[in-house]
């Protein structure tokens, strides 16, 4: 089986109307929330030779941090009033088991 995710990437990516800079920005904000270095570096260097200034990519990980605490927060507040013999994890992408 064929992989096309790149393929279709980019033809999406070169019909969006997000700017360069937008572009790499949500790419940033994606591959910090992964958690992959190697993208992420690679994707801080292209942004700073695109322009974009320290600074700006600061706040962005600000944001990026901000955002994913308040999912691990509100996750964890739902998941306290929940009963859990009612939930189950459909694909265990999340065990440790």
């Amino acid at each position: 089986m064929e992989f096309k995710t790149g393929r279709i990437l980019k033809e999406v990516s070169s019909q969006s109307c997000l700017t360069e800079r937008d572009k790499h920005l949500v790419g940033l904000a994606v591959t910090l929330t992964r958690g992959c270095d190697a993208c992420t570096i690679r994707r801080f260097k292209e942004a700073l030779d695109s322009g974009i200034t320290k600074n700006e990519l600061a706040d962005l990980t600000d944001i990026v941090a901000l955002t994913n605490a308040g999912v691990v927060i509100r996750t964890a507040i739902l998941s306290l009033e929940e009963d859990d013999s009612k939930t189950e994890c459909k694909d265990d992408i999340c065990s440790i088991h």
